[in-house]
């Protein structure tokens, strides 16, 4: 009877040393013999290829764990600030003195270069403030914002010319990017920035939810019956 050769492909080879990881254990002159072709250079033994590959994984993850480090440092002092921020609302004593702090935090604390307001309804004592704008809820001027009046969802990125134009006016030119956080019932606070890197559609949102709501909150105090 003559002999039968099995043909087994490289694949059902690989699947089943997946099968049996201590495979090589049991034959330790295989695992030294047994050579592996690198991109960059000559083969390798199998062992050293296997160094070699946890070498790579542990400075991915040591730059993982760095930049991990290095976010958390970033939220630690974002949300030290708008502690701060909160407190610093609080303390006020008028709906002028409270909008007069949000926007001297968002430029001092927040490194805001272009900060405005538009409030639904006036508020005594900042007449003429060149931050803030006042339009009813009815202004025809601002049909591109009613969207985002409605729902509240901050909008980061370089907005629409017609809402650039609304609320940086004259400076509208300087502004590469927009942090856009919509108050229902309130109005909207923007904080243009002169890099069109620094907000971005998809980045967190969660502090500026957090500032906008102090705000809301604070100017309730003063609220008329």
């Amino acid at each position: 009877m003559s002999d039968t050769l099995e043909k087994i492909g490289a694949h059902e080879v690989a699947a089943w040393l997946r099968r049996h990881p201590t495979f090589l254990k049991q034959f330790p002159d295989l695992a030294l013999t047994m050579v592996v072709p690198r991109d960059d250079g000559p083969t390798a033994s199998l062992a050293s290829y296997q160094l070699e590959i946890l070498r790579d994984k542990n400075r991915e993850l040591s730059r993982r764990l760095s930049e991990l480090a290095g976010n958390a440092q970033v939220n630690e002092r974002l949300a030290v600030r708008t502690h701060q921020l909160t407190l610093a609302l609080m303390r006020q004593t008028s709906a002028a003195d409270t909008l007069r702090a949000m926007v001297a935090s968002l430029e001092e604390d927040f490194a805001g270069d272009l900060v405005r307001i538009v409030l639904l309804q006036p508020v005594a004592g900042l007449e003429q403030a060149p931050w803030l704008q006042v339009h009813g809820g009815s202004d025809p001027a601002l049909a591109p914002f009613h969207d985002c009046l409605n729902d509240g969802e901050p909008i980061c990125g370089r907005l629409q010319p017609e809402k650039n134009t609304l609320l940086y006016g004259e400076r509208v030119g300087e502004v590469q990017s927009t942090a856009l956080l919509p108050l229902p019932g309130v109005g909207l606070i923007a904080v243009g920035s002169h890099d069109p890197n620094r907000f971005y559609p998809g980045m967190g949102t969660l502090f500026l939810r957090m500032m906008g709501e102090s705000l809301a909150v604070a100017l309730q105090r003063f609220a008329t019956a």
